[in-house]
């Protein structure tokens, strides 16, 4: 009896001891939630799980992506640990670097590129300034050499993966293509993207990219900037706000609009950079073929190419553009497959799958100054301007009957209607194999122009009338092309 009730006693001492130890912890958790409180924060509820990142409807890349989950592109891992990160490069370039545009001649603006970056943003410029400096060409162990009329493929990429993926198929079935040079020019940095890159082996391989992207430049010019004018505030009420550059909006009376200016500076940086920033095309004489991530081509498009360049050289020396796609839907290969028209190039027209050699881009750059200047932010409508307002004489092309480059982004956020990429590459397919016998023909067979088309100049669309885009489009191709500054480059 007596040993029993030692153990009861026992038993009711360690319940008072547990309970004692639980008020103790009540205690201390209620402390620190207070604490919280008092700091203006709240505690994340248990039961709710992390968001996942939006996605872009242009896009596979999930742009907003938890830090935490596999498909990050950057964490917060120190520099060293960052891919292409060279460390001589972190070594020499502070986190807030400045950039000093030196200001052309002609304008009456000034200013600075600041980078104060932080965040995934710094990894992100690191890894540009040092891909861009090392220019590392792939694939050199299975091509070493390419041939003296080799063609340079410069694809113009933001972040739509799923289109670059359909292109880089189809470059991958075309003839002759292991002696090209590929070149994709980026103004998005995504490892997933550069993982689909570094993965093709039917060619030399080379990245570039644009180094004033609006990835980089979030809150600062290029970018957005907290002082800009808003779009469509009168020229009287900009004064009054003191925004910035409120003495000049375009044509229209509006802003500066940072999402439409990006593309026509991209396109003009890529051109002064691949002919004479990049040491793998500097004594590149030949073709520059321009692509854009969402087209795709036809197996025999290289093999014929090199056909219109030959004809361009010996019969139609007059032709200083050479275009391989049309946005006609009805394609025709029986009887034309084979035949190419001498036209006045027209930027509607013949602007998809465009090619063009130094000769061509050497006069060009006698009109750089009207092409920074000319208000319109579509690079192929400023083209046309400096067509018949500076070039002498005017520019002309040699475009095939029937296309070798498609183009498949109609299903972008500005389509309406229903549309699937796969349906649109599978019917250029389906079109291209009832069509084989057609192509691949033995000659090419050029039918002279007989008659100039008239066509009215176009308007300009404006949207490029902030001094600072015109000052910074100035400046491309100085020194180290895309900087002025050679770290940048």
């Amino acid at each position: 009896m007596r040993l029993k009730r030692l153990c009861r006693l026992g038993a009711a001492g360690l319940v008072l001891i547990l309970v004692a130890v639980w008020s103790l912890v009540l205690t201390a958790t209620e402390d620190k939630d207070s604490s919280l409180m008092d700091q203006g924060r709240e505690p994340v509820p248990l039961h709710e799980k992390p968001k996942s990142g939006k996605r872009d409807l242009n896009s596979n890349i999930n742009v907003n992506a938890n830090p935490q989950e596999k498909n990050f592109i950057f964490t917060k891992a120190p520099l060293k640990h960052i891919p292409h990160v060279n460390k001589d490069v972190i070594a020499k370039n502070n986190i807030n670097d400045t950039i000093n545009i030196r200001k052309p001649k002609d304008s009456k603006i000034h200013f600075n590129l600041t980078s104060n970056l932080k965040g995934p943003n710094v990894h992100i410029r690191k890894a540009i300034l040092d891909i861009n400096h090392q220019q590392n060409v792939l694939n050199l162990d299975r091509f070493p050499r390419r041939s003296t009329d080799s063609i340079v493929i410069l694809v113009m990429v933001h972040k739509r993966l799923e289109y670059l993926q359909y292109l880089i198929q189809s470059l991958s079935r075309a003839t002759d293509i292991g002696d090209a040079l590929l070149v994709f020019s980026h103004d998005y940095y995504s490892e997933e993207i550069n993982d689909v890159i570094r993965a093709i082996d039917f060619c030399q391989t080379l990245q570039i990219f644009y180094p004033y992207s609006l990835q980089i430049y979030e809150n600062e010019f290029p970018g957005p900037e907290e002082n800009d004018c808003p779009r469509d505030a009168p020229k009287n009420v900009a004064r009054e706000m003191k925004c910035t550059n409120w003495e000049h909006p375009d044509l229209y009376g509006h802003y500066r609009e940072v999402q439409f200016v990006m593309t026509k500076h991209h396109w003009f940086w890529k051109l002064q950079h691949i002919f004479t920033g990049v040491q793998a095309t500097q004594n590149h004489n030949g073709l520059i073929l321009l692509l854009e991530e969402d087209h795709y081509v036809a197996p025999d498009f290289y093999v014929m190419l090199k056909k219109m360049y030959e004809e361009k050289k010996t019969k139609v020396t007059e032709c200083n553009i050479l275009t391989l796609g049309t946005y006609d839907k009805n394609r025709v290969y029986r009887d034309r497959a084979d035949k190419a028209d001498v036209t006045d190039w027209h930027s509607s027209k013949h602007n998809m799958g465009m090619a063009l050699d130094k000769k061509t881009w050497l006069s060009l750059q006698e009109c750089k100054e009207q092409f920074c200047s000319y208000d319109d932010y579509n690079w192929d409508w400023t083209l046309q301007h400096l067509s018949k307002s500076c070039l002498k004489p005017p520019l002309r092309a040699l475009v095939l009957r029937s296309p070798r480059v498609f183009h498949i982004g109609e299903c972008g956020i500005h389509h309406n209607g229903k549309c699937n990429a796969d349906d649109l590459v599978r019917k250029i397919d389906e079109n291209l194999k009832t069509n084989q016998r057609y192509l691949y023909p033995s000659n090419l067979v050029v039918t002279p122009q007989t008659r100039p088309l008239r066509i009215k100049p176009p308007k300009p669309n404006g949207g490029w009338g902030d001094l600072r885009d015109r000052t910074l489009c100035a400046t491309y191709g100085r020194d180290v092309s895309g900087s002025p500054d050679k770290e940048e480059s």
